[in-house]
């Protein structure tokens, strides 16, 4: 009986931190001082803070706004 609660409250506390770690990738909408409006891709409107312009294409994770992972340069050889 014991080990079913604790399993239970395990796996109840995984699912909230994979609920905070909210992340989305979107064009910012409104710059406010640090204050980013991001619009998702999924049409939502989330609100952080970092340093980005209007129409910047950018990733939000946990409230912070960071530059979406791009192409990374080629690597002459010989």
């Amino acid at each position: 009986m014991k080990k079913e609660i604790i399993s239970a409250v395990v796996a109840l506390s995984f699912m909230v931190c994979a609920a905070s770690s909210f992340a989305c990738t979107g064009v910012v909408k409104a710059v406010d001082g640090t204050k980013v409006t991001v619009t998702c891709d999924d049409g939502k409107d989330v609100t952080a803070t970092g340093a980005a312009k209007v129409g910047d294409k950018v990733t939000v994770k946990d409230g912070k706004v960071a530059a979406p992972a791009g192409k990374k340069a080629a690597i002459e050889g010989c």
